[in-house]
């Protein structure tokens, strides 16, 4: 393997104003936050696999990698907001969202589930920095997400590869895997990138959880296209051992691109 890129190989010195759209910044933000986080992922991930050396070897890897994407992110934020405290912020994200540090095994049940969770977790990062991508017409932006979209695809594949091993070991079934993908795939509409995107936006007043996921998905679900959905639960389905290329997910893809876009049709609403 190469090289991994540094905040040295993005091209600041392309970064245009004109072109920053203020909903993506807000999104940025938040991410940037979240992305931070990762360090205390890593801790609760060693805790859940404290006897599996080279799991926690390859885990602190993605670590800080993940911390790197917030670092990109938060460069990036301030230039297109100088006046954007992260520090601040991410304070204020880490007082309010705090991680089951002292877990000795793992919320999801065993490991397999649990690495079944991450792997549904880089699918969500890897569309999400795709779509953004996609839609940024600021040059360095476009080239920040593409950059991350790259890593989350490859971190998924270190979780995939890490799960085929905790599925033989632990004989975990199919339903079982297929239920706590479904259990992570819901916690996406959960406080995290909800509070992420209150602390980062810098609205005054109390934090209510409904309205600032409602403000968060508004910025983000416009983003995605049919083909990122498609991909994204694609693997989600290789994870818990479903054909990806099978007719129940070519069902699956085209339900939930449905439902993805009735609930675009709704933040839409609401907002108007």
């Amino acid at each position: 393997m190469g090289r991994h890129w540094t905040l040295a190989d993005i091209a600041w010195e392309a970064f245009d104003r004109a072109k920053v759209d203020p909903d993506l910044l807000l999104a940025v933000k938040a991410a940037a936050m979240v992305e931070h986080h990762s360090d205390d992922y890593v801790t609760y991930l060693c805790n859940v696999f404290h006897d599996d050396p080279a799991f926690q070897d390859a885990a602190r890897a993605w670590g800080a990698e993940e911390v790197q994407h917030g670092m990109a992110l938060r460069r990036w934020a301030e230039l297109a907001d100088p006046t954007f405290d992260f520090d601040a912020s991410f304070a204020r994200f880490k007082q309010g969202h705090i991680l089951p540090l002292d877990a000795t095994q793992s919320v999801r049940g065993n490991r397999t589930n649990e690495l079944v969770a991450r792997c549904v977790v880089e699918v969500g990062t890897s569309s999400f920095y795709s779509a953004m991508r996609d839609a940024a017409d600021e040059p360095v932006l476009k080239q920040i997400c593409a950059k991350i979209a790259g890593d989350e695809f490859r971190h998924y594949k270190l979780f995939y590869s890490n799960s085929q091993r905790y599925r033989d070991a632990e004989r975990s079934g199919l339903w079982d895997r297929v239920r706590a993908s479904l259990v992570r795939l819901a916690e996406s509409d959960d406080d995290e990138l909800a509070y992420a995107f209150y602390c980062g936006s810098g609205a005054p007043g109390p934090y209510e959880r409904r309205a600032f996921s409602r403000a968060y998905a508004r910025r983000a679900f416009p983003l995605y296209r049919y083909g990122h959905v498609q991909r994204g639960l694609g693997m989600v389905m290789k994870a818990v051992g479903i054909d990806p290329q099978g007719r129940i997910a070519e069902a699956v893809t085209r339900a939930a691109w449905w439902l993805f876009r009735a609930r675009v049709r709704y933040l839409e609403r609401v907002a108007a």
